[in-house]
């Protein structure tokens, strides 16, 4: 019931008028209707098993995206001598394709052939928002699944040391804005961070500070506290914001405190446009949401496959 209600919200609250040629609202209408609430159905319940699945997800499909479009090469195994996107350094602690891997299985047994891997990413991204409290919207699909996969293309993504040029630099080049970096970097309100993230604004910052002198001096010394100079534990971390589990606005007020954990994040904070926004979303859920929903289904827009897979972790 309640994955019928993420559906049906979608109609409600979010519904567009129009998109371009390559997707469409009722691509599967005709060919595999049950598509989209098969695999809601799936994440939902991933999500019931696995409170980490919705942050995984997220994440799976901003990093699909940014290499190559989304095209669900994110999803391909490495093979012989390639090693692809998923083995590269920025990917390595990707998880959860177990919950596309089943989608895929289910949407397949219903209509063979026919929904594209890159397809159920997006949709469960979407879901992965919704069902934590976001915003739910219509996914334009039609999507098409790529061939190729190579982890050193994975450089090419932003990372979370990356100043406000480096970001902007890497947003222009797939047609997003500094509204959509802001909004899309609200994704950060869900998951985890491992300490190698963020260290270096906690360690030996600069020649004159060993903590980033932005950071809130209380907030400093907790990260220190979990990830101390030469951590050696595989899990240390912490979380995105103090409502990891909650796709809300917590993130931007944390931001304006001084306690983001990214030099990416503290990069918002650097021009008056993208401050601006900044205090807006802290300001207002709705317009975080508003913001969010489209620069989502902007980004998720840039497509670039060729295929339907069979099995998403290899090619036909």
């Amino acid at each position: 019931m309640a994955a019928f209600v993420a559906l049906l919200c979608c109609w409600l609250i979010f519904s567009i008028s129009s998109l371009g040629d390559a997707l469409s609202l009722n691509y599967y209408d005709q060919t595999c209707p049950q598509a989209e609430s098969t695999i809601t159905n799936v994440v939902k319940k991933a999500i019931n098993s696995d409170k980490k699945v919705p942050a995984a997800l997220l994440r799976m499909h901003f990093h699909d995206c940014f290499i190559r479009g989304c095209d669900a090469s994110v999803l391909l195994n490495s093979v012989g001598s390639n090693t692809a996107e998923k083995d590269g350094p920025p990917n390595i602690s990707l998880h959860s394709f177990f919950v596309i891997d089943e989608a895929k299985k289910e949407v397949e047994a219903m209509c063979p052939g026919v929904v594209s891997c890159a397809d159920i990413l997006a949709i469960a991204a979407r879901d992965a928002v919704a069902l934590t409290g976001g915003p739910c919207w219509d996914v334009p699909k039609g999507r098409k699944d790529g061939r190729i996969s190579k982890a050193s293309e994975t450089r090419q993504m932003p990372a979370p040391t990356f100043n406000f040029s480096q970001l902007i630099q890497s947003f222009s080049q797939r047609g997003l804005s500094g509204a959509d970096l802001v909004a899309l970097s609200g994704g950060h309100t869900l998951g985890f961070s491992h300490c190698s993230s963020f260290t270096s604004r906690i360690h030996n910052f600069d020649s004159t500070h060993d903590v980033d002198p932005s950071l809130n001096p209380s907030f400093a010394a907790s990260l220190q506290n979990a990830c101390p100079a030469h951590n050696q534990a595989k899990n240390a971390g912490s979380n995105m914001d103090t409502s990891a589990a909650t796709f809300d606005n917590t993130y931007y007020k944390l931001l304006i405190q001084g306690k983001s954990l990214f030099s990416s994040d503290q990069a918002l904070m650097t021009t008056d446009h993208t401050k601006e926004l900044v205090y807006r979303f802290a300001r207002s859920h709705e317009a975080f949401k508003d913001a969010f929903v489209k620069s989502m289904i902007k980004m998720s827009s840039l497509t670039g496959g060729q295929e339907v897979r069979l099995d998403c972790r290899k090619v036909r």
